[in-house]
């Protein structure tokens, strides 16, 4: 969420920010209406609160006709105190409302587009492997290994689902053991939080209202009363839980920044997805991902931003991967980022780079909604920045590992960082 203040003061730098993101930014305007309105009403509720202080005090000193006609003039200041109170509850509502509709503020450096085709390459890393053989893709491999069952689990939950079997099995683990071993040795706390979380939390992260349609909404509440209903969203990333862990706190401006990673799985529906990485595990509605997080001053947000990037360069290269790095321009920037970059993959099957991981500076967009804020040595509360990196979307990371480490007999060798964490297994062969 912006700050308020910003639309009163300088409401041309966020209509900008809005047509550099390629939308209406008429809303600018409605803000600041209701705002005026609002404020008008505040100073209404506050006149006739100070004219029914006074009327007390000079009922007590009159008699008579006298003390009546002010009772009755006290009577029609209480109405009008009333009424102008409710309508400015509902004009604070509509304004909260529209606030949580306007997105972060870009970063100077984030380039100008309107979706990902106009993201900037800033650099690439490795060569793709070639191979003198007909190439599968991660399907074909992991089928025919028995380590990849795509058809029972579409049997049992529809599309966008797998079962991992086996040795694949046993790689989501290696990965969850080598990529947490490298952040705590880091500095981050490992953290496993919950993944069914209250509407407030989707809220103060970002995600809605512009996503709800992305997120899974379990037993949701029929009546305002209902207290059968769980009423709870599930969570398509760890950044959710973890912001909240410090939601409503003032925090110690010395410890920060403080640096969690979270193990979660996640679910997405993949609304407006139809037809694109239907088969496989690509694009799934259930996936296991381990997320970095960051509370930090921020004065080093930035320098935490390229921090966060370069621990999942150091993951990526010591997987062996060829990968490029994008900066995502302002039109695919999601609402709660000011500047993010992506990390793809190189996926022989399908010739071209994919998404693997991202990370994000949300500067004080998610805080200012959760109220996250730290103490300053002069004693003022101050919103920190939160940041969010992908260290391992488990599932594309095993389509990666599977297709770019296949042999010529449909094998799969074990990258060497992994093997210790394989139980002695440094190839992935078909059991005859």
């Amino acid at each position: 969420m912006l700050d308020l203040n910003l639309f009163r003061e300088n409401p041309t730098l966020i209509t900008a920010d809005l047509k550099k993101r390629f939308q209406d930014d008429s809303i600018v305007h409605q803000i600041i209406k209701l705002d005026e309105e609002n404020r008008t009403l505040l100073q209404e509720v506050e006149q006739c609160r100070a004219q029914k202080n006074a009327a007390s005090d000079e009922i007590s000193q009159l008699r008579d006709e006298a003390k009546q006609a002010a009772i009755q003039k006290m009577k029609a200041i209480s109405e009008q105190e009333k009424n102008a109170y409710e309508k400015q509850q509902q004009l604070e509502e509509q304004l909260k409302a529209l606030l949580l509709t306007v997105p972060n503020l870009t970063h100077s450096s984030t380039p100008q587009g309107k979706d990902e085709t106009e993201s900037v390459i800033e650099k690439t890393h490795g060569t793709p492997p070639t191979f003198n053989f007909t190439l599968k893709d991660h399907v074909e491999l992991g089928t025919a290994l028995g380590i990849l069952n795509i058809e029972d689990a579409v049997r049992m939950s529809g599309s966008r689902f797998g079962y991992l079997m086996g040795e694949a099995a046993l790689l989501e683990f290696a990965l969850i053991q080598f990529v947490m071993h490298k952040l705590v040795s880091k500095g981050f706390t490992p953290v496993v939080p919950p993944v069914l979380v209250k509407e407030q939390a989707m809220i103060a992260t970002g995600f809605f209202p512009a996503d709800r349609n992305q997120i899974y909404h379990v037993n949701p509440k029929q009546h305002e009363n209902d207290e059968e209903n769980d009423d709870l969203y599930l969570v398509g990333t760890a950044e959710v839980p973890l912001t909240m862990l410090h939601a409503d706190k003032i925090l110690e401006e010395q410890k920060l920044p403080l640096r969690y990673v979270g193990f979660s799985t996640c679910f997405r529906r993949e609304a407006g997805t139809y037809g694109k990485d239907s088969g496989g595990i690509i694009r799934v509605h259930q996936f296991d991902k381990i997320e970095m997080f960051s509370f930090c001053h921020p004065d080093k947000s930035w320098e935490e931003h390229e921090l966060i990037r370069s621990i999942e360069e150091e993951i990526m290269q010591e997987l062996g991967f060829a990968y490029q790095v994008l900066n995502i321009c302002s039109g695919d920037l999601g609402y709660p980022a000011a500047k993010k970059y992506d990390l793809e993959v190189w996926i022989p099957s399908q010739q071209k780079y994919r998404e693997l991981t991202s990370c994000s500076n949300c500067t004080d967009y998610q805080s200012r909604r959760a109220k996250i804020r730290y103490k300053t040595e002069e004693g003022k509360n101050e919103f920190v920045h939160t940041l969010n990196g992908t260290a391992c979307a488990i599932g594309r990371t095993l389509v990666a590992l599977m297709e770019n480490y296949q042999q010529e007999d449909g094998s799969i060798k074990i990258p060497t960082v992994l093997q210790p964490f394989m139980n002695g297994i440094t190839e992935i062969v078909k059991n005859k």
